[in-house]
């Protein structure tokens, strides 16, 4: 298992840098103190003024301080050391407040001591871990009594499609399947120099990822304790998954137009802790 996080790590690390002066990461608004989350997420997360917020896998920290600058008090966990690093140097610029820590996601209950009102996941998170039921057993963990997780994430059913298939075969609602959708122990291993978020063509080309239907993902969750206030899917996402999804004006990606949303592109969720499973 060390050799697929390190690969996926090594990726990560080699990403901070130009996704810190990517136009897909609005930096520059967190600087002018103006800057928003995605579509999805300002319309469901709600306020969080006064809040304890646990960030996991936060990357370099963009989110995590933009939920600072809305009066949250935040805590960000990301298995990237570069990550981390980018994320305090940019705490410290910005002058906002904001805790920071460095390790494995499954490691995360000896890094972190405290307990939190709020566990927020967004965009492109569990493919990464191969345990979906510990991974909620820890979210479920770290929230106090009342507390809940917040997730939002690409639809697992999407991300079965082939990349590879052009607009006018999406559009005409021919869809080509690549990728595995049920779970599998042994990751899907791939080779690519693309990233999501900027021109960079990255040096550690090869990553793995675990697929997570959305079976798998309910059933982690309420095995865990946390009872769903609601669970959303969208026929949108927050950046190009597909090559044949279009960019709307307010920055998520679509199927083409003309093109009925008949298939779901990304899933969101908030599941709460009721108050007699905490016991610290």
């Amino acid at each position: 298992m060390d050799r697929f996080r390190d690969a996926n790590r090594a990726k990560w690390d080699e990403l901070v840098q130009p996704h810190l002066t990517s136009g897909f990461y609005s930096v520059d608004a967190l600087r002018a103190g103006n800057r928003r989350l995605d579509p999805i997420v300002e319309e469901e997360l709600g306020p969080v003024a006064g809040l304890c917020v646990l960030h996991l896998q936060c990357h370099f920290g963009l989110d995590t301080l933009t939920l600072a600058q809305r009066g949250a008090t935040v805590t960000g966990l990301d298995f990237s050391g570069e990550a981390i690093r980018a994320a305090r140097a940019l705490a410290q610029e910005t002058g906002l407040s904001a805790t920071f820590v460095e390790g494995d996601l499954y490691a995360a209950p000896e890094l972190i001591p405290e307990r939190f009102d709020l566990v927020f996941v967004s965009w492109g998170t569990i493919c990464w871990l191969p345990d979906l039921a510990g991974w909620a057993r820890i979210a479920a963990d770290f929230l106090k009594p009342g507390g809940r997780l917040y997730f939002a994430d690409c639809h697992p059913l999407a991300y079965v499609w082939d990349e590879g298939q052009g607009a006018c075969e999406a559009a005409a609602g021919r869809f080509k399947t690549k990728y595995r959708y049920f779970h599998d122990p042994a990751p899907t291993e791939l080779d690519d120099p693309d990233d999501y978020g900027s021109a960079h063509k990255t040096v550690n080309t090869r990553t793995y990822e675990w697929a997570h239907p959305v079976s798998e993902l309910v059933t982690s969750v309420a095995a865990a304790g946390l009872a769903f206030e609601f669970l959303h899917e969208h026929p949108t996402i927050t950046w190009a998954l597909l090559p044949s999804l279009v960019e709307r004006a307010d920055g998520l990606h679509a199927w083409p137009e003309g093109t009925d949303p008949l298939l779901p592109l990304s899933l969101s969720f908030s599941a709460r802790k009721p108050d007699g499973l905490y016991s610290n």
